[in-house]
Protein backbone atom coordinates (compact mmCIF):
# COMPACT_ATOMS: atom_id res chain seq x y z
CA UNK A 1 0.00 0.00 0.00
CA UNK A 2 0.81 3.56 -0.40
CA UNK A 3 1.85 5.89 2.75
CA UNK A 4 -0.38 9.03 2.97
CA UNK A 5 3.15 11.01 2.63
CA UNK A 6 4.01 9.29 -0.73
CA UNK A 7 0.77 10.28 -2.04
CA UNK A 8 0.42 13.64 -0.74
CA UNK A 9 4.11 14.26 -2.37
CA UNK A 10 2.38 12.80 -5.24
CA UNK A 11 -0.17 15.41 -5.34
CA UNK A 12 2.31 18.24 -4.79
CA UNK A 13 4.82 17.10 -8.13
CA UNK A 14 2.02 17.59 -10.16
CA UNK A 15 2.65 20.84 -12.53
CA UNK A 16 -0.75 20.86 -14.58
CA UNK A 17 -3.61 22.40 -12.84
CA UNK A 18 -6.11 20.19 -13.97
CA UNK A 19 -3.90 17.17 -13.52
CA UNK A 20 -3.44 18.37 -10.58
CA UNK A 21 -6.92 18.82 -8.70
CA UNK A 22 -7.92 15.61 -10.31
CA UNK A 23 -4.60 13.75 -8.22
CA UNK A 24 -5.99 15.89 -5.14
CA UNK A 25 -9.31 14.26 -5.39
CA UNK A 26 -7.95 10.98 -6.00
CA UNK A 27 -5.69 11.35 -2.86
CA UNK A 28 -9.18 12.08 -0.78
CA UNK A 29 -10.98 9.26 -2.30
CA UNK A 30 -7.66 6.70 -1.71
CA UNK A 31 -7.70 7.81 1.88
CA UNK A 32 -11.53 7.78 2.77
CA UNK A 33 -11.50 4.13 0.39
CA UNK A 34 -8.08 2.79 2.92
CA UNK A 35 -5.78 2.51 0.40
CA UNK A 36 -3.37 4.99 2.17
CA UNK A 37 -1.06 3.91 5.39
CA UNK A 38 -1.41 6.67 7.67
CA UNK A 39 1.80 6.96 7.84
CA UNK A 40 4.26 10.85 6.71
CA UNK A 41 7.72 9.67 6.52
CA UNK A 42 8.49 11.44 3.05
CA UNK A 43 9.98 14.71 2.52
CA UNK A 44 7.64 17.35 1.44
CA UNK A 45 9.09 19.76 -1.72
CA UNK A 46 10.30 22.86 -1.19
CA UNK A 47 8.31 23.95 -3.17
CA UNK A 48 5.23 22.15 -5.33
CA UNK A 49 5.62 22.10 -9.12
CA UNK A 50 3.02 24.82 -10.40
CA UNK A 51 2.66 25.16 -14.54
CA UNK A 52 4.37 27.47 -16.82
CA UNK A 53 1.47 29.99 -16.55
CA UNK A 54 0.07 31.95 -14.98
CA UNK A 55 3.39 34.10 -14.69
CA UNK A 56 4.08 34.94 -11.24
CA UNK A 57 4.29 37.91 -10.15
CA UNK A 58 5.98 39.85 -6.68
CA UNK A 59 3.10 41.51 -4.94
CA UNK A 60 4.41 45.25 -6.30
CA UNK A 61 4.24 44.22 -10.04
CA UNK A 62 0.74 42.81 -9.95
CA UNK A 63 -1.45 45.14 -12.14
CA UNK A 64 -4.46 46.92 -10.13
CA UNK A 65 -7.68 45.13 -10.77
CA UNK A 66 -10.16 46.72 -12.16
CA UNK A 67 -13.86 46.82 -10.16
CA UNK A 68 -15.90 43.53 -10.79
CA UNK A 69 -18.56 46.34 -12.90
CA UNK A 70 -16.91 45.38 -16.47
CA UNK A 71 -16.84 41.89 -17.71
CA UNK A 72 -12.59 42.42 -17.81
CA UNK A 73 -12.74 43.47 -14.28
CA UNK A 74 -14.68 40.36 -13.14
CA UNK A 75 -12.21 37.97 -15.64
CA UNK A 76 -9.53 39.34 -13.63
CA UNK A 77 -10.53 38.97 -10.29
CA UNK A 78 -11.99 35.31 -10.97
CA UNK A 79 -8.77 34.76 -12.22
CA UNK A 80 -7.04 35.82 -9.09
CA UNK A 81 -9.84 33.75 -7.01
CA UNK A 82 -8.57 30.67 -9.36
CA UNK A 83 -5.28 31.11 -8.66
CA UNK A 84 -5.69 31.17 -4.92
CA UNK A 85 -7.76 28.31 -4.86
CA UNK A 86 -5.20 26.19 -7.00
CA UNK A 87 -2.60 26.73 -4.62
CA UNK A 88 -4.82 26.06 -1.37
CA UNK A 89 -5.13 22.63 -3.13
CA UNK A 90 -0.84 22.49 -2.46
CA UNK A 91 -1.06 24.12 1.12
CA UNK A 92 -4.02 21.61 1.81
CA UNK A 93 -1.98 18.82 1.12
CA UNK A 94 1.52 19.83 2.40
CA UNK A 95 -0.05 19.97 5.61
CA UNK A 96 -1.40 16.31 5.47
CA UNK A 97 1.59 15.41 4.29
CA UNK A 98 4.22 17.32 6.26
CA UNK A 99 2.38 16.76 9.28
CA UNK A 100 -0.07 14.22 9.40
CA UNK A 101 1.54 11.56 11.07
CA UNK A 102 1.64 14.21 14.41
CA UNK A 103 -2.32 13.93 14.10
CA UNK A 104 -4.85 11.07 15.03
CA UNK A 105 -6.51 10.19 11.92
CA UNK A 106 -9.34 12.68 12.24
CA UNK A 107 -6.87 15.71 11.36
CA UNK A 108 -6.34 13.71 8.38
CA UNK A 109 -10.09 13.40 7.27
CA UNK A 110 -10.62 17.08 7.78
CA UNK A 111 -7.65 18.82 5.79
CA UNK A 112 -7.84 15.78 3.31
CA UNK A 113 -11.56 17.00 2.90
CA UNK A 114 -10.15 20.64 2.29
CA UNK A 115 -7.84 19.49 -0.09
CA UNK A 116 -10.96 17.88 -2.39
CA UNK A 117 -12.86 21.07 -1.61
CA UNK A 118 -10.01 23.41 -3.02
CA UNK A 119 -9.51 21.18 -6.27
CA UNK A 120 -13.46 21.48 -6.44
CA UNK A 121 -13.53 25.32 -5.98
CA UNK A 122 -10.33 25.48 -8.54
CA UNK A 123 -12.78 23.44 -10.80
CA UNK A 124 -15.76 25.84 -10.93
CA UNK A 125 -13.65 29.01 -11.08
CA UNK A 126 -11.89 27.85 -14.03
CA UNK A 127 -15.08 26.77 -15.83
CA UNK A 128 -16.36 30.02 -15.22
CA UNK A 129 -13.24 31.94 -16.42
CA UNK A 130 -13.84 29.47 -19.77
CA UNK A 131 -17.86 30.51 -20.09
CA UNK A 132 -16.25 34.31 -20.03
CA UNK A 133 -13.62 33.26 -22.83
CA UNK A 134 -10.97 33.38 -20.43
CA UNK A 135 -8.74 30.57 -18.93
CA UNK A 136 -6.26 29.73 -15.62
CA UNK A 137 -3.18 31.16 -16.54
CA UNK A 138 -4.30 33.79 -19.01
CA UNK A 139 -3.41 36.11 -17.07
CA UNK A 140 -0.29 37.40 -14.48
CA UNK A 141 -0.98 35.77 -10.41
CA UNK A 142 0.48 36.59 -7.18
CA UNK A 143 3.82 34.74 -6.41
CA UNK A 144 3.46 35.35 -2.41
CA UNK A 145 1.01 32.94 -1.80
CA UNK A 146 3.17 30.14 -1.07
CA UNK A 147 5.56 32.17 1.71
CA UNK A 148 3.23 31.18 4.20
CA UNK A 149 3.55 27.28 3.49
CA UNK A 150 7.24 28.22 4.05
CA UNK A 151 7.49 30.47 6.76
CA UNK A 152 5.73 27.74 8.80
CA UNK A 153 7.19 24.11 7.30
CA UNK A 154 9.02 23.34 10.44
CA UNK A 155 5.70 23.53 13.12
CA UNK A 156 2.14 22.56 12.80
CA UNK A 157 1.00 24.82 15.26
CA UNK A 158 2.23 27.27 13.31
CA UNK A 159 0.98 25.75 10.01
CA UNK A 160 -2.53 26.32 11.37
CA UNK A 161 -2.03 29.32 13.34
CA UNK A 162 -1.05 31.14 9.82
CA UNK A 163 -3.05 29.30 6.40
CA UNK A 164 -6.70 28.50 7.80
CA UNK A 165 -6.61 31.05 10.99
CA UNK A 166 -5.10 34.29 8.87
CA UNK A 167 -5.26 33.35 5.27
CA UNK A 168 -8.38 31.85 4.99
CA UNK A 169 -10.05 33.56 7.43
CA UNK A 170 -9.26 37.18 5.73
CA UNK A 171 -11.47 34.92 2.62
CA UNK A 172 -14.35 35.05 5.47
CA UNK A 173 -13.49 39.19 5.78
CA UNK A 174 -13.71 40.24 2.04
CA UNK A 175 -16.04 37.30 -0.17
CA UNK A 176 -19.50 38.89 0.92
CA UNK A 177 -19.05 41.95 -0.46
CA UNK A 178 -17.12 40.60 -3.70
CA UNK A 179 -20.45 38.28 -3.52
CA UNK A 180 -22.39 41.78 -4.00
CA UNK A 181 -20.72 43.19 -6.81
CA UNK A 182 -20.74 40.02 -8.46
CA UNK A 183 -24.55 40.49 -7.95
CA UNK A 184 -24.65 43.84 -8.60
CA UNK A 185 -23.04 43.48 -12.03
CA UNK A 186 -25.54 40.96 -13.15
CA UNK A 187 -23.30 37.86 -12.61
CA UNK A 188 -25.44 35.43 -10.61
CA UNK A 189 -22.98 32.15 -12.02
CA UNK A 190 -19.64 33.94 -10.62
CA UNK A 191 -21.63 35.08 -7.35
CA UNK A 192 -23.34 31.29 -6.99
CA UNK A 193 -20.11 29.97 -7.34
CA UNK A 194 -18.47 32.54 -4.99
CA UNK A 195 -21.28 31.78 -2.20
CA UNK A 196 -20.38 28.19 -2.50
CA UNK A 197 -16.77 28.65 -1.61
CA UNK A 198 -17.81 31.30 1.41
CA UNK A 199 -19.94 28.73 2.71
CA UNK A 200 -16.96 26.16 2.65
CA UNK A 201 -14.37 27.99 4.02
CA UNK A 202 -15.88 28.67 7.35
CA UNK A 203 -15.90 24.69 7.39
CA UNK A 204 -12.21 25.21 6.31
CA UNK A 205 -11.35 27.94 9.04
CA UNK A 206 -13.21 26.04 11.51
CA UNK A 207 -11.16 22.93 11.04
CA UNK A 208 -7.82 25.02 11.57
CA UNK A 209 -9.30 26.47 14.72
CA UNK A 210 -10.13 23.23 16.41
CA UNK A 211 -6.90 21.41 15.23
CA UNK A 212 -4.72 24.12 16.20
CA UNK A 213 -6.70 24.53 19.92
CA UNK A 214 -6.27 20.45 20.02
CA UNK A 215 -2.05 20.75 19.33
CA UNK A 216 -2.15 23.70 21.87
CA UNK A 217 -4.02 21.30 24.33
CA UNK A 218 -1.35 18.65 23.75
CA UNK A 219 1.54 20.76 24.38
CA UNK A 220 -0.02 22.57 27.43
CA UNK A 221 -0.13 26.21 25.73
CA UNK A 222 -2.79 29.27 26.26
CA UNK A 223 -4.67 28.86 22.66
CA UNK A 224 -5.29 32.50 22.06
CA UNK A 225 -1.96 33.88 23.44
CA UNK A 226 -0.50 31.57 21.18
CA UNK A 227 -1.64 32.33 18.10
CA UNK A 228 -0.77 35.81 18.68
CA UNK A 229 2.82 35.04 19.33
CA UNK A 230 2.85 33.22 15.91
CA UNK A 231 1.35 35.65 14.22
CA UNK A 232 3.30 38.48 15.26
CA UNK A 233 6.11 36.21 14.85
CA UNK A 234 5.51 34.24 11.35
CA UNK A 235 3.16 36.20 9.41
CA UNK A 236 4.55 38.63 7.38
CA UNK A 237 1.48 40.94 7.05
CA UNK A 238 -0.95 42.75 9.43
CA UNK A 239 -4.31 42.22 10.37
CA UNK A 240 -6.33 44.52 9.25
CA UNK A 241 -10.38 44.88 9.98
CA UNK A 242 -13.09 45.13 8.92
CA UNK A 243 -13.72 41.77 10.25
CA UNK A 244 -16.39 39.61 9.52
CA UNK A 245 -16.85 38.74 12.92
CA UNK A 246 -20.02 36.50 12.70
CA UNK A 247 -18.40 34.21 10.13
CA UNK A 248 -15.36 33.92 12.12
CA UNK A 249 -17.29 33.05 15.70
CA UNK A 250 -19.52 30.50 13.36
CA UNK A 251 -15.84 28.78 12.83
CA UNK A 252 -14.48 29.25 16.48
CA UNK A 253 -12.25 32.22 15.76
CA UNK A 254 -13.57 34.49 18.40
CA UNK A 255 -12.51 37.90 18.85
CA UNK A 256 -10.02 36.87 22.07
CA UNK A 257 -7.68 35.60 19.09
CA UNK A 258 -7.59 38.42 16.73
CA UNK A 259 -9.21 42.10 18.59
CA UNK A 260 -5.96 42.80 19.72
CA UNK A 261 -3.39 42.15 17.79
CA UNK A 262 -5.55 44.10 14.73
CA UNK A 263 -4.03 47.13 13.20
Amino acid sequence: MTTLGEAARAVLLTADPHAKRRAARGFARAWRRGELVHRCDVAMPDRPAWPERPELLAPGRMPRRRGGGSERGRIAMLHALAHIEFVAIDLAVDLVGRFGGEFPRGFVDDWIGVAADEAMHFALLDRRLAGLGSHYGALPAHAGLWEAAEATADDALARLAIVPMVLEARGLDVTPATIDRFRGAGDEASARILSRIYTDEIRHVSAGTRWFNWLCAERGFGPAATWQSLVKSRFRGVLKPPFNDSARRDAGLTQEYYAVIAS
